[in-house]
């Protein structure tokens, strides 16, 4: 009898169980960040078919692009900055030559120049104010879009922006009429107030949005819109019966969001939160981008969507107060900057999140230098703007058809 061959290692051996697939992030979604009614903490997948999850991807694939692409948009990004923060400083009641600005900036003014005062003790505090708090809006919008997953989320449509602007106000009134240009955004007690209020209004927004374990879009944008009316209502009832009408003017300009009281003084605050709150979203692009997907996806892989959810909603109350408590509520710029982001790099939060902090920045920059120029010499709160351009693009995307939508 001839003896069975001995087995080879080439033998095949039983396939090594498959490995969770991490799906791709795309925009968010308009529909229930918890899930379909009766299946709580369960977000519906879509099964529109092949094509159209062909159609999605590719979509995904080409606005993303590859790190060429990323370069690019970051390397365009940073030249329009600097020539927005050269055109801010240039421009205003006394016009700068281009050359005098640069010679201020790099110290080869004469020192008892009035150029070098006017860019460096005036002009640029306000330019960089305005760059650190429409980055850290930015942010806190492409993050809020992300957790809910809609993208009418952002600071201002969910009432923290509000929630930030009252507590802020209601300091100002107890705190004896300390007075907005004088420093009071430097102090511990507004910002901490400010940070209550803002999370306080996003408590309110999401418990009464979220019914029977699910949160559409409809209840979170009408729940937000609401808080938003009663918070501000109440921010101007402070003001009214605080007795002190020679304030009210002050702090209602402060309130519809402007960047006259920047000093150097009230830059390093937002400047090191808003450092430090997107080091630390970096570090969390990961899950963000799971959230994407759906909760069922995430809790597959191992993220506490509960847990983690809690911790980001804290984290952007905190970033979004601290900015209200600078420059006051200016609306909007959460809302379009992370969709003009999400355009040029896609959904991935590693790279969504630098660019929209980019691309908030410039937009508040150059909101601000149109409201010196617009009325001058009258400075328009820059809120004013943002709101008019960001109020038709929210329509916008109102009307605009989700995607996988029947006809």
């Amino acid at each position: 009898m001839t003896p069975e061959p001995a087995r080879t290692a080439s033998t095949p051996k039983d396939p090594p169980p498959p490995r969770p697939r991490i799906p791709t992030p795309t925009d968010p979604a308009d529909t229930p960040a918890g899930g379909p009614a009766g299946s709580p903490g369960r977000a519906p997948r879509p099964r529109a078919g092949r094509a159209g999850a062909d159609r999605g991807s590719g979509a995904d694939r080409r606005a993303g692009g590859g790190p060429l692409r990323y370069a690019v948009v970051v390397a365009g990004l940073l030249l329009a900055l600097a020539a927005a923060v050269i055109a801010s400083l240039a421009v205003g009641s006394v016009r700068i030559p281009p050359g005098q600005v640069l010679d201020a900036l790099t110290g080869r003014a004469a020192d008892p120049s009035p150029y070098r005062t006017i860019v460096l003790d005036v002009r640029l505090p306000r330019v960089l104010l305005g760059a650190v708090v429409g980055a850290g809006l930015a942010v806190v919008g492409a993050v809020l879009q992300a957790l809910v997953r809609n993208r009418l989320a952002d600071p201002f449509l969910l009432g923290i922006s509000s929630g930030a602007s009252a507590g802020a106000v209601l300091v100002l009134v107890v705190g004896g009429g300390a007075g907005l240009v004088g420093g009071v955004t430097t102090t511990i007690a507004m910002p901490a107030a400010a940070f209550a209020g803002a999370l306080l209004a996003l408590v309110l927004v999401y418990g009464l949005a979220r019914r029977g374990g699910t949160l559409t879009s409809t209840r979170l944008v009408l729940a937000g819109v609401a808080v938003s009316y009663i918070l501000s209502a109440l921010a101007t009832l402070l003001l009214v019966v605080a007795g002190r009408p020679e304030q009210f003017q002050e702090a209602m300009y402060w309130s519809l969001g402007g960047l006259g009281s920047a000093r150097w003084d009230t830059l390093v605050l937002p400047a090191a939160v808003l450092a430090v709150g997107v080091a630390v979203l970096l570090t969390l692009a990961r899950p963000l981008d799971l959230l994407l997907v759906g909760e069922e996806d995430a809790t597959i892989l191992g993220l506490d969507t509960a847990r983690f959810r809690a911790a980001v909603f804290v984290l952007a109350s905190l970033v979004t107060a601290v900015m209200v408590a600078a420059s006051g509520a200016v609306g909007f710029v959460g809302l379009m900057a992370p969709h003009a982001a999400r355009l040029a790099v896609g959904a991935p939060h590693r790279r969504l999140l630098p660019v929209a902090a980019l691309g908030g920045a410039l937009a508040l920059i150059l909101a601000d230098l149109a409201a010196r120029t617009v009325a001058a010499p009258q400075d328009v709160p820059v809120g004013v703007l943002t709101a008019l351009t960001g109020g038709p693009f929210f329509l916008w995307l109102m009307r605009r058809r989700p995607e996988g939508a029947q006809p």
